[in-house]
């Protein structure tokens, strides 16, 4: 589709020193990772939701959740960043100050290239002990599900947020201080609506940042942008980067 943007607000995206982008499902879905709902499917539907991804359900059969939280980290891990993902990268190498906060948990962020990602819900790729709660990007599977922890000889658990539970507050504190300190603040991609990222735009706004939404539905963020792009992140996000950095093709040939 074509990106009609003011130009005032074409200048201030590239004039932009410190920015936030806030990404949501609307990212995930670029490549093709099925969302819960979606995985929600098949022999794992005659689960109760509360059985698989709640921290009850953790406690009555670490097992089961186990098992669900590796479906779908084989799932992801069949995907790919979208063209919509290395957009975001190229935008990072270029502002001063950039921060990816996401709502996802597939690490689609990482493998694309970004680098200062703060992940709110977790991320299906690493796993955490049980008992001391120190992270693993990789551990032994020796046959015991769910794999024992080199820490403490307990169980692992999916480094993600269940249901149920509080955000991080390292993460979060993390999130809210670069959104108290952006000149641009950029939603993108079916973000959820829950506090207190649902205020994130209202902090964007005190400060005087420049608010730009990408989604295709109106939302709380959308409400409070100065700018609303209705389409999806691949439709138009590469074309974005291409409009503040130029082609990064040609400045590589250069």
């Amino acid at each position: 589709m074509s990106l009609a943007l003011p130009d005032d607000v074409v200048q201030r995206l590239r004039d932009a020193q410190s920015v936030v982008v806030l990404t949501g499902g609307g990212m995930a879905a670029e490549s093709h990772v099925p969302s819960f709902r979606e995985a929600h499917a098949g022999e794992w539907a005659k689960y109760d939701v509360h059985d698989l991804a709640t921290h009850q359900g953790l406690v009555r059969n670490p097992r089961l959740v186990w098992e669900w939280y590796d479906y779908r980290r084989q799932l992801t891990a069949a995907t790919e960043p979208s063209p919509a993902h290395h957009a975001l990268v190229d935008l990072e190498q270029y502002y001063p100050t950039f921060t990816l906060v996401t709502q996802t948990i597939d690490g689609l962020h990482w493998r694309a290239g970004s680098r200062d990602v703060v992940e709110l819900n977790g991320c299906l790729l690493r796993s955490r002990c049980y008992d001391t709660g120190r992270i693993l990007s990789e551990w032994e599977e020796v046959g015991e599900v769910p794999p024992r922890s080199p820490f403490s000889g307990g169980i692992l658990r999916p480094d993600v947020v269940l249901f149920g539970e509080g955000l991080p507050q390292a993460e979060l504190r993390r999130a809210q201080k670069a959104v108290e300190h952006c000149d641009l603040f950029l939603c993108i991609g079916s973000v959820g609506a829950i506090e207190p990222i649902s205020s994130f735009p209202f902090v964007a706004k005190r400060v005087k940042a420049l608010t730009v939404t990408i989604d295709i539905a109106d939302s709380i963020y959308s409400l409070m942008a100065d700018s609303v792009v209705l389409a999806t992140p691949g439709e138009v996000l590469p074309d974005l980067t291409r409009l503040i950095v130029g082609d990064t093709t040609e400045r590589q040939v250069q």
